[in-house]
Protein backbone atom coordinates (compact mmCIF):
# COMPACT_ATOMS: atom_id res chain seq x y z
CA UNK A 1 0.00 0.00 0.00
CA UNK A 2 1.27 3.47 -0.97
CA UNK A 3 0.01 6.85 0.24
CA UNK A 4 -0.11 9.97 -1.89
CA UNK A 5 -0.62 13.41 -0.38
CA UNK A 6 -1.60 15.82 -3.15
CA UNK A 7 -3.50 14.90 -6.29
CA UNK A 8 -3.14 17.99 -8.45
CA UNK A 9 -1.96 17.91 -12.05
CA UNK A 10 1.36 16.20 -11.31
CA UNK A 11 0.18 14.07 -8.41
CA UNK A 12 -2.83 12.70 -10.28
CA UNK A 13 -0.58 11.51 -13.09
CA UNK A 14 1.69 9.71 -10.64
CA UNK A 15 -1.30 8.14 -8.91
CA UNK A 16 -2.91 6.90 -12.13
CA UNK A 17 0.41 5.45 -13.29
CA UNK A 18 0.88 3.60 -9.99
CA UNK A 19 -2.64 2.22 -10.13
CA UNK A 20 -2.10 1.09 -13.72
CA UNK A 21 0.96 -0.84 -12.54
CA UNK A 22 -1.17 -2.68 -10.00
CA UNK A 23 -0.25 -0.71 -6.87
CA UNK A 24 -2.78 -0.02 -4.13
CA UNK A 25 -2.83 3.72 -3.48
CA UNK A 26 -4.50 5.73 -0.73
CA UNK A 27 -4.78 9.44 -1.51
CA UNK A 28 -5.63 12.74 0.12
CA UNK A 29 -6.02 16.20 -1.37
CA UNK A 30 -7.08 19.54 0.14
CA UNK A 31 -9.77 19.82 -2.54
CA UNK A 32 -11.46 16.46 -2.10
CA UNK A 33 -13.19 16.59 -5.48
CA UNK A 34 -9.81 16.29 -7.22
CA UNK A 35 -9.04 13.18 -5.21
CA UNK A 36 -12.49 11.70 -5.85
CA UNK A 37 -11.91 11.98 -9.60
CA UNK A 38 -9.24 9.31 -9.16
CA UNK A 39 -11.52 6.81 -7.43
CA UNK A 40 -12.65 5.58 -10.85
CA UNK A 41 -9.10 4.31 -11.42
CA UNK A 42 -9.01 2.45 -8.11
CA UNK A 43 -7.57 5.06 -5.73
CA UNK A 44 -8.75 4.92 -2.12
CA UNK A 45 -9.80 8.46 -1.20
CA UNK A 46 -9.19 9.51 2.41
CA UNK A 47 -10.57 12.37 4.49
CA UNK A 48 -7.30 13.35 6.16
CA UNK A 49 -3.54 13.02 5.67
CA UNK A 50 -3.32 10.86 8.80
CA UNK A 51 -5.92 8.44 7.40
CA UNK A 52 -4.12 8.28 4.05
CA UNK A 53 -0.73 7.38 5.53
CA UNK A 54 -2.02 4.83 8.05
CA UNK A 55 -0.48 1.38 7.52
CA UNK A 56 1.62 2.57 4.57
CA UNK A 57 5.39 2.19 4.52
CA UNK A 58 5.87 4.70 1.68
CA UNK A 59 4.34 8.15 1.43
CA UNK A 60 4.64 10.38 -1.63
CA UNK A 61 4.06 14.12 -1.38
CA UNK A 62 3.29 16.56 -4.22
CA UNK A 63 2.18 19.90 -2.83
CA UNK A 64 2.70 23.62 -3.47
CA UNK A 65 5.58 24.83 -1.29
CA UNK A 66 7.52 24.47 1.97
CA UNK A 67 4.63 25.71 4.09
CA UNK A 68 2.09 23.29 2.65
CA UNK A 69 4.49 20.35 2.93
CA UNK A 70 5.23 21.14 6.58
CA UNK A 71 1.54 21.59 7.41
CA UNK A 72 0.38 18.41 5.67
CA UNK A 73 3.18 16.24 7.06
CA UNK A 74 2.44 17.56 10.55
CA UNK A 75 -1.21 16.59 10.02
CA UNK A 76 -0.21 13.14 8.85
CA UNK A 77 2.20 12.34 11.68
CA UNK A 78 -0.44 10.78 13.94
CA UNK A 79 -1.09 8.12 11.31
CA UNK A 80 2.47 7.52 10.10
CA UNK A 81 3.79 4.02 10.40
CA UNK A 82 6.98 3.96 12.46
CA UNK A 83 9.96 4.00 10.12
CA UNK A 84 7.90 5.05 7.10
CA UNK A 85 9.65 6.63 4.12
CA UNK A 86 8.41 10.02 2.96
CA UNK A 87 9.29 10.94 -0.64
CA UNK A 88 8.62 14.58 -1.39
CA UNK A 89 8.35 15.68 -5.05
CA UNK A 90 7.40 19.27 -4.22
CA UNK A 91 9.56 22.13 -5.51
CA UNK A 92 10.82 23.68 -2.28
CA UNK A 93 13.62 25.79 -0.86
CA UNK A 94 17.03 24.24 -0.30
CA UNK A 95 16.93 25.00 3.42
CA UNK A 96 13.43 23.53 3.75
CA UNK A 97 14.57 20.25 2.20
CA UNK A 98 17.55 20.10 4.56
CA UNK A 99 15.46 20.87 7.64
CA UNK A 100 12.83 18.25 6.81
CA UNK A 101 15.50 15.61 6.15
CA UNK A 102 16.96 16.21 9.60
CA UNK A 103 13.64 16.67 11.43
CA UNK A 104 12.00 13.49 10.18
CA UNK A 105 15.13 11.41 10.67
CA UNK A 106 15.23 12.48 14.31
CA UNK A 107 11.55 11.52 14.61
CA UNK A 108 12.28 8.00 13.35
CA UNK A 109 11.26 8.38 9.70
CA UNK A 110 13.05 8.73 6.39
CA UNK A 111 12.46 11.91 4.37
CA UNK A 112 13.82 12.03 0.82
CA UNK A 113 13.38 15.08 -1.36
CA UNK A 114 12.93 14.06 -5.01
CA UNK A 115 11.76 17.03 -7.13
CA UNK A 116 11.07 16.50 -10.81
CA UNK A 117 11.32 18.00 -14.26
CA UNK A 118 8.03 16.48 -15.35
CA UNK A 119 4.67 17.73 -16.50
CA UNK A 120 1.33 15.95 -16.00
CA UNK A 121 1.82 13.90 -19.18
CA UNK A 122 5.26 12.78 -17.96
CA UNK A 123 4.00 11.72 -14.55
CA UNK A 124 1.28 9.65 -16.20
CA UNK A 125 3.67 8.09 -18.73
CA UNK A 126 6.54 7.67 -16.20
CA UNK A 127 8.92 9.77 -18.30
CA UNK A 128 10.98 12.89 -17.58
CA UNK A 129 13.55 13.46 -14.85
CA UNK A 130 13.60 13.05 -11.07
CA UNK A 131 16.33 14.61 -8.92
CA UNK A 132 17.74 13.28 -5.65
CA UNK A 133 20.60 14.01 -3.26
CA UNK A 134 21.48 13.10 0.30
CA UNK A 135 22.02 9.81 2.11
CA UNK A 136 23.16 7.40 -0.58
CA UNK A 137 22.00 4.36 1.37
CA UNK A 138 18.48 5.76 1.50
CA UNK A 139 18.57 6.64 -2.18
CA UNK A 140 19.79 3.17 -3.13
CA UNK A 141 16.99 1.56 -1.13
CA UNK A 142 14.21 3.51 -2.86
CA UNK A 143 15.81 3.88 -6.29
CA UNK A 144 13.96 0.91 -7.85
CA UNK A 145 10.63 2.51 -6.92
CA UNK A 146 11.68 5.96 -8.12
CA UNK A 147 12.85 4.53 -11.43
CA UNK A 148 9.35 3.15 -12.02
CA UNK A 149 7.99 6.70 -11.79
CA UNK A 150 10.24 8.51 -14.25
CA UNK A 151 12.46 8.20 -17.29
CA UNK A 152 15.67 8.96 -15.41
CA UNK A 153 16.74 9.61 -11.82
CA UNK A 154 19.58 12.15 -11.51
CA UNK A 155 21.64 11.68 -8.34
CA UNK A 156 23.53 14.79 -7.15
CA UNK A 157 25.46 13.22 -4.33
CA UNK A 158 25.54 13.27 -0.54
CA UNK A 159 24.39 16.81 0.20
CA UNK A 160 20.75 17.07 1.35
CA UNK A 161 19.07 19.98 -0.36
CA UNK A 162 21.26 19.96 -3.47
CA UNK A 163 18.48 18.38 -5.53
CA UNK A 164 16.23 21.25 -4.42
CA UNK A 165 18.84 23.73 -5.63
CA UNK A 166 19.20 21.98 -8.97
CA UNK A 167 15.44 22.02 -9.44
CA UNK A 168 15.32 25.76 -8.77
CA UNK A 169 18.19 26.32 -11.23
CA UNK A 170 16.38 24.37 -13.92
CA UNK A 171 13.10 26.14 -13.31
CA UNK A 172 14.87 29.51 -13.44
CA UNK A 173 16.16 28.66 -16.89
CA UNK A 174 12.71 27.53 -18.04
CA UNK A 175 11.22 30.81 -16.81
CA UNK A 176 13.99 32.77 -18.55
CA UNK A 177 13.35 30.95 -21.84
CA UNK A 178 9.62 31.62 -21.68
CA UNK A 179 10.18 35.28 -20.77
CA UNK A 180 12.57 35.57 -23.70
CA UNK A 181 9.98 34.04 -26.01
CA UNK A 182 7.42 36.52 -24.72
CA UNK A 183 9.74 39.43 -25.63
CA UNK A 184 10.43 37.81 -29.01
CA UNK A 185 6.73 37.56 -29.77
CA UNK A 186 6.15 41.14 -28.58
CA UNK A 187 8.82 42.40 -30.98
CA UNK A 188 7.71 40.34 -33.97
CA UNK A 189 4.05 41.17 -33.42
CA UNK A 190 4.89 44.88 -33.31
CA UNK A 191 6.75 44.46 -36.62
CA UNK A 192 3.82 42.67 -38.25
CA UNK A 193 5.64 39.33 -38.44
CA UNK A 194 3.22 36.41 -38.06
CA UNK A 195 3.77 33.82 -35.35
CA UNK A 196 3.97 31.15 -38.04
CA UNK A 197 7.15 32.78 -39.36
CA UNK A 198 8.67 32.81 -35.87
CA UNK A 199 7.80 29.14 -35.49
CA UNK A 200 9.32 28.28 -38.87
CA UNK A 201 12.54 30.10 -37.91
CA UNK A 202 12.96 27.99 -34.77
CA UNK A 203 12.08 24.82 -36.68
CA UNK A 204 15.03 25.48 -38.99
CA UNK A 205 17.41 27.11 -36.49
CA UNK A 206 17.55 25.70 -32.98
CA UNK A 207 19.14 28.25 -30.62
CA UNK A 208 19.06 25.65 -27.86
CA UNK A 209 21.87 23.83 -29.65
CA UNK A 210 24.35 26.52 -28.52
CA UNK A 211 23.53 26.14 -24.82
CA UNK A 212 26.37 23.79 -23.86
CA UNK A 213 28.85 25.88 -25.85
CA UNK A 214 27.71 29.10 -24.16
CA UNK A 215 27.98 27.50 -20.73
CA UNK A 216 31.50 26.27 -21.52
CA UNK A 217 32.46 29.73 -22.81
CA UNK A 218 31.40 31.31 -19.52
CA UNK A 219 32.93 28.65 -17.25
CA UNK A 220 36.23 28.62 -19.18
CA UNK A 221 36.49 32.34 -18.43
CA UNK A 222 38.17 33.16 -21.75
CA UNK A 223 36.39 36.25 -23.05
CA UNK A 224 39.31 37.71 -25.02
CA UNK A 225 38.54 35.85 -28.26
CA UNK A 226 34.99 36.96 -28.96
CA UNK A 227 32.62 35.37 -31.42
CA UNK A 228 30.17 38.19 -30.69
CA UNK A 229 31.54 41.32 -29.07
CA UNK A 230 29.60 42.76 -26.15
CA UNK A 231 29.45 46.16 -27.92
CA UNK A 232 27.76 44.52 -30.90
CA UNK A 233 25.37 42.48 -28.78
CA UNK A 234 24.42 45.67 -26.92
CA UNK A 235 23.85 47.46 -30.23
CA UNK A 236 21.46 44.69 -31.29
CA UNK A 237 19.67 44.80 -27.93
CA UNK A 238 19.20 48.53 -28.45
CA UNK A 239 17.69 47.95 -31.88
CA UNK A 240 15.25 45.42 -30.41
CA UNK A 241 14.19 47.79 -27.63
CA UNK A 242 13.78 50.77 -29.96
CA UNK A 243 11.87 48.86 -32.65
CA UNK A 244 9.46 47.47 -30.07
CA UNK A 245 9.00 50.84 -28.37
CA UNK A 246 8.32 52.65 -31.65
CA UNK A 247 5.66 50.09 -32.49
CA UNK A 248 3.95 50.25 -29.12
CA UNK A 249 5.26 46.99 -27.64
CA UNK A 250 7.70 47.69 -24.78
CA UNK A 251 9.83 44.68 -23.87
CA UNK A 252 10.31 43.25 -20.36
CA UNK A 253 13.41 41.05 -20.30
CA UNK A 254 15.78 42.59 -22.85
CA UNK A 255 15.95 46.06 -21.20
CA UNK A 256 17.20 44.40 -18.00
CA UNK A 257 19.83 42.47 -19.97
CA UNK A 258 20.84 45.65 -21.79
CA UNK A 259 21.34 47.41 -18.45
CA UNK A 260 23.67 44.62 -17.35
CA UNK A 261 25.55 44.88 -20.64
CA UNK A 262 25.97 48.62 -20.04
CA UNK A 263 27.59 47.94 -16.67
CA UNK A 264 30.14 45.61 -18.22
CA UNK A 265 30.84 47.98 -21.10
CA UNK A 266 31.41 50.80 -18.60
CA UNK A 267 34.00 48.56 -16.92
CA UNK A 268 35.89 48.28 -20.21
CA UNK A 269 34.58 44.95 -21.55
CA UNK A 270 32.97 46.23 -24.75
CA UNK A 271 35.38 44.27 -26.96
CA UNK A 272 35.10 41.09 -24.89
CA UNK A 273 32.86 38.20 -25.85
CA UNK A 274 29.36 39.11 -24.74
CA UNK A 275 29.20 36.08 -22.45
CA UNK A 276 31.42 38.08 -20.08
CA UNK A 277 28.19 39.26 -18.42
CA UNK A 278 28.16 35.84 -16.67
CA UNK A 279 31.76 36.09 -15.45
CA UNK A 280 31.00 36.97 -11.84
CA UNK A 281 28.72 33.94 -11.44
CA UNK A 282 31.33 31.21 -11.92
Amino acid sequence: MIAFLGSGLLGSGFIRAMLAKGEQVKIWNRTKEKAEDLAQYGAIVCDSPAEAVKDTARVHVVLKDDKSVDEVLASSEAGLMKGATIIDHTTTSVEGAKERTDKWQKAGYTYQHAPVFMGPANSLASTGYMLVSGNQGVIASILPELEKMTGKVLNYGDEPGKAAGMKLAGNLFLIAITAGLSDTLALTKSLGIPVSDVASLFEEWNPGAVLSGRLKKITDGNFDKPTWELDMARKDAGLMIEEARENGAPLVVIPAVAAEMDRWIADGHGKSDWTVIGKNNI
